[in-house]
């Protein structure tokens, strides 16, 4: 019997979905096959080129970001052209002749920066009639591959935006300009890295292409399918366990596939099936399965491409993003785990698959509890291991650590050989639970590239680039000897695996590639709305508009910009709708943000602009991760859209949380209980919010304790906002004290101060910013207030002192404090500390942890009638 699921879609279909989606829908053989398979594979090589040590090492091949940037363009329109077919009906088995002019034209006029770097060096600003041809068609072809790649209303904003930069003279008040020449409109776009080449196109460059690749192979090599499996092994016995098994096996997905489509139909061609057959039913199985890819994204250490330009947008370290993301992001899918737990009550879906010998609670325990145990045991010594070879071996260490990784590598795999390799489906109509052991060592080879990964940003510190770069060379290494050395193992022939291995090797670089092709032209075309708003001044103008717009309230602001996110969403990437809702709307919320006197962090912001983006990949009518799951589970995908959305409230309800409680982001905890406390506060809120969005908990909720769950959701996420009435969270200090006040600051703290001042267009404004103090290296010698003096420089803000007044002299440009709103020639008004009198906010958790009690109890009563009636 096969194991094919049967669903309404075929794995054909599907697959050429994901292909459609993600790497263009043509698959074509010959001449042409081989061009484009060749030039992903160079794009590939470039890439690792580029990011790798080598260059600087070998003093070859350098290449300056501009040239980079350049090149990256050229090639994924070049392989634009040639892999996105121009309509749905245009041939998808060759490429037309008009389709390889458009491409060759293409990947030159992207290329032109890096062609005529010397030529455009020598001549800033002034550019020739050739230039200005170029810079042109360069436009009208970036938009056309645009439309082919990333759907028409991608290509319609940029269009909007260039026509924007043509009509400012004639546009209302509000949105008024100057206005451009044609020379300085395309110079300014593709000319310069202030529109195309700018920031968005560097970050894809630098980070994502990487990213990227190294999710391919690990999907390639079959890490995917492995954590599927652990997956299965795990949670297949619960009730309501396939659900629960896609739930956990997208968030560690997420690895593996930046894609939400991907990874809808990578998991959902099983688990939608099985939770049909389970039970869910058909929408709910394909609302739970898309809710749970699409979270994917958020969820650290790799995440979805948006994430890498916040490094440049918000300025902080690729390893402060992943601490800021790791708690929303985990509370979000143990939420959706508990939501599907909830809904298996509901419907009274038992197991269907068998958990094996009956076990005691105490045995359960007992096992997880050595499971827990011995992986922090396994991460610790790895940990102990290498930096006590590190502090002994000195310059000797890396040689030492490689040999030791590469005898664990081949002793897992030593390990995997004595047993069976891993299925690569799973039985829809007769689904057995695999061995959780057998299955977990079959593969945790595979974890030695994620563990070089999160070794190199955690503890080298290292560039995020430059530790993916790593990560991908072991996966690389990995790809072209797993089978060899397994065969080996197995006392099999070594060839063919070898020829196996280097043919999956080739192929998952130029998968990766292919994926790329998207998010660098989306890149690009953002670069394209930016570089529009730059020249225009539409930024400046927007703080206006937004005031307007929500009449200078906050949360109305907060909710305007989440009905953005969501419409833009319905036709842009989430990267291309992050560039374009940051550049834009991120500085707004956080200057009135501060006019009201909230400090609102920059990473809030663009974290909140990055889950609504997310967000649109579910949201009806155009949600593309909702059709791939309706697609299997054939059921209409407005449903199933509508459903989505029902359990991706809890995602959606955390931004809001997060703005006005930087304390879920791990922003100012103070000490390890503190961050107990918050941990443990929003973990509880985010299942009282499951429950209530559900309406059940151990019984059906009445509408009084739906409603109760709901207050209690907020009191655990929003403590502060009842204890702000008994006292308030600052007080204020004279201006003059600033200096004293930064000095004893502790390291990482924010200091908050309210500026008074003018604005560019004229009006006094007084607004409340905030920063955060690095501690100085312990080598200083300063003393005193020339501490806080310093701590504050290396912030960017430098003071200027005169009596009690107290005015800021200089704001570094992109420094944190810029970032954070300081304005320079303002005048510090007063410093707020914390308030030391206020009655510590946590303790609005004991009330709420007692409605919760309550509530337990009282559905406890109404079940033991319910039993007896």
């Amino acid at each position: 019997m096969s194991n094919k699921p049967n669903a309404s879609a075929t794995n054909e279909e599907l697959e050429q979905l994901v292909a459609d989606v993600d790497r263009g829908g043509r698959d074509i053989s010959g001449f042409a096959g081989a061009v484009l398979f060749g030039g992903a594979v160079v794009w590939a090589l470039f890439q690792l080129w580029y990011a790798s040590p080598l260059p600087f090492t070998l003093r070859l091949g350098i290449f300056n970001d501009t040239e980079a940037r350049s090149l990256h363009l050229g090639l994924a329109m070049f392989l634009g052209y040639l892999a996105f077919p121009a309509r749905k009906s245009s041939p998808k088995d060759r490429i037309p002749l008009h389709d390889w002019v458009l491409a060759i034209v293409a990947g030159l006029c992207g290329a032109y920066l890096y062609l005529a770097y010397n030529q455009l060096a020598m001549r800033p600003g002034q550019p020739t009639t050739f230039d200005v041809t170029v810079a042109a068609i360069g436009l009208v072809l970036l938009l056309e591959v645009t439309r082919r790649a990333l759907g028409a209303p991608m290509a319609i904003l940029g269009t909007v935006f260039i026509l924007y930069v043509f009509l400012g003279p004639w546009l209302p008040d509000v949105l008024a300009h100057r206005g451009a020449s044609l020379e300085r409109m395309v110079s300014h776009m593709w000319l310069t890295t202030e529109g195309v080449y700018g920031v968005a196109l560097g970050v894809s460059v630098s980070y994502i292409f990487i990213f990227v690749m190294l999710g391919s192979l690990l999907d390639k090599c079959g890490a995917g399918n492995y954590m599927m499996q652990v997956s299965f092994a795990l949670l297949g016995h619960l009730r309501g366990g396939p659900a629960k098994v896609a739930v956990v096996s997208s968030a560690v997905n997420g690895i593996v596939s930046a894609s939400s489509v991907a990874n809808v139909v990578t998991g959902g061609i099983f688990t939608i099936p099985l939770m049909k057959k389970a039970g869910y039913g058909g929408i709910r199985a394909g609302a739970i399965e898309t809710a749970s890819s699409v979270n994917g994204q958020i969820m650290p250490p790799v995440m979805g491409a948006a994430a890498f330009l916040m490094i440049e947008y918000v300025g902080i370290p690729y390893t402060d993003i992943i601490k800021h993301a790791l708690l929303p992001a985990s509370i979000s899918y143990i939420a959706l785990f508990y939501i599907v737990h909830l809904e298996a009550l509901k419907l009274g879906i038992q197991p269907m698959m068998s958990a094996g010998a009956p076990k005691t609670p105490m045995q359960k325990l007992a096992g997880w509890g050595m499971g827990v145990s011995g992986t922090l045991i396994v991460v610790g010594l790895v940990y102990w291991i290498g930096v006590g070879v590190q502090a002994v071996a000195g310059n000797a260490a890396m040689p030492i650590l490689l040999g030791l990784l590469l005898a664990l590598y081949v002793w897992l795999l030593h390990i995997a050989s004595r047993h069976p390799d891993l299925p690569e489906e799973i039985s829809i109509t007769n689904p057995q639970r695999p061995e959780t052991w057998p299955t977990v060592r079959a593969g945790l080879y595979f974890l030695i590239p994620i563990g070089i990964l999160v070794w190199c940003l955690t503890v080298e510190m290292l560039s995020a680039g430059l530790s993916a770069f790593w990560a991908v060379a072991s996966m690389l290494f990995l790809m072209a000897t797993q089978r060899p050395l397994i065969a080996w193992f197995r006392k099999q022939a070594v060839r063919p695996a070898a020829e196996h291995g280097l043919k999956e090797t080739i192929v998952g670089l130029q998968e990766g590639a292919r994926n790329m092709i998207g998010i660098a032209i989306a890149c690009g075309t953002a670069g394209l709305i930016v570089g529009g708003i730059t020249l225009t001044g539409l930024g400046l103008r927007m703080t206006s508009f937004v005031e307007l717009v929500s009449m200078g309230n906050v949360l109305l602001m907060l909710v305007f910009t989440a009905a953005v996110c969501l419409v833009l969403g319905l036709g842009m990437p989430t990267t291309a709708n992050y560039i374009l809702m940051a550049t834009l709307m991120a500085p707004v919320v956080v200057e009135l943000g501060a006019q009201n006197g909230l400090i609102i962090p920059l990473i809030a912001v663009h974290m909140f602009v990055f889950y609504f983006g997310i967000m649109a990949d579910i949201t009806p009518p155009v949600g593309l991760a909702t059709f791939a799951a309706a697609a299997i589970s054939g059921e209409d995908p407005i449903k199933t859209g509508v459903q989505g959305v029902t359990y991706a409230m809890r995602t959606a309800v955390l931004p809001f949380m997060f703005i006005f409680n930087p304390l879920l982001l791990l922003i100012d905890i103070e000490g390890t209980w503190e961050l107990i406390l918050v941990v443990a506060g929003a973990t509880l809120a985010s299942l009282t919010f499951a429950a209530a969005t559900i309406r059940w908990m151990r019984v059906r909720c009445t509408w009084t304790e739906t409603l109760l769950l709901l207050l209690v959701t907020f009191m655990l996420f929003r403590p502060d906002w009842f204890m702000n009435y008994l006292a308030p969270k600052h007080v204020a200090r004279p201006a003059a004290e600033i200096l004293q006040i930064a000095t004893e600051l502790p390291p990482k703290a924010r200091i908050v101060a309210v500026l008074e001042g003018m604005n560019i267009e004229g009006d006094e404004l007084v607004k409340t910013v905030a920063v955060p103090l690095q501690a100085l290296p312990e080598d200083s010698n300063l003393e005193g207030e020339a501490i806080g003096r310093q701590r504050l420089r290396n912030a960017g803000v430098t003071l200027s002192a005169l009596g009690d007044q107290v005015q800021i002299a200089n704001v570094g440009f992109s420094t944190a404090a810029y970032r954070a709103g300081w304005e320079q020639g303002w005048d510090v008004k007063e410093v707020k500390i914390p308030n030391p009198s206020r009655p510590s906010e946590f303790w609005t958790y004991l009330p709420a942890v007692l409605i919760l009690i309550a509530i337990w109890l009282a559905q406890g009563r109404r079940m033991r009638k319910e039993s007896e009636a």
